[in-house]
């Protein structure tokens, strides 16, 4: 039985500064398996709590207009990131590099949101970082391997794989 191809991978980011070697393993394999990426980052919705705050100070329209921008910010956000690391890091490598990354940003629980965008663009491999933004392991990526039906690589993302 032939090995899985590796075509399109699903790599989840918290767009932390600590979470660059997750990207660069995501970079590896899409280059080895001349893969597509898709990069995603998850956010939480706002509560119910939150928004009915909001409400008594502004209008619905603007609190669609500040979700929107917002949004939008984060795909920016991701597009300047992988333009930093292509000009960092893929200029020093033996033979020119050429990324197919595509960018979403989901809503949602993360791990849903995940497990949801891998099967909805048919993803063979997630990549995610082992560690949250705050240095603890990632109750995230251990729900993912549990109910993943692709294969998981979790990288870890201390200070010393930085």
């Amino acid at each position: 039985m032939a090995l899985p191809e590796i075509n399109t991978i699903l790599y989840a980011t918290s767009l932390g500064k600590h979470t660059r070697p997750v990207f660069r393993q995501a970079v590896n394999q899409a280059s080895l398996n001349n893969a597509k990426i898709i990069m995603l980052h998850v956010v939480e919705p706002m509560g119910e709590m939150g928004h009915a705050l909001i409400q008594n100070y502004v209008s619905e329209d603007l609190i669609k207009k500040m979700h929107d921008e917002g949004i939008e910010a984060i795909h920016d956000n991701m597009q300047e990131r992988v333009e930093k690391f292509c000009a960092e890091e893929l200029q020093s490598l033996d033979q020119p590099t050429v990324l197919d990354i595509e960018h979403k940003v989901a809503e949602g629980n993360h791990t849903d949101s995940i497990l949801k965008a891998a099967t909805a663009i048919n993803a063979d491999m997630i990549i995610l970082g082992a560690e949250n933004r705050f240095g603890h392991h990632s109750n995230t990526s251990q729900q993912v391997i549990r109910n993943a039906k692709v294969p998981v690589m979790v990288v870890p993302t201390g200070k010393q794989y930085d």
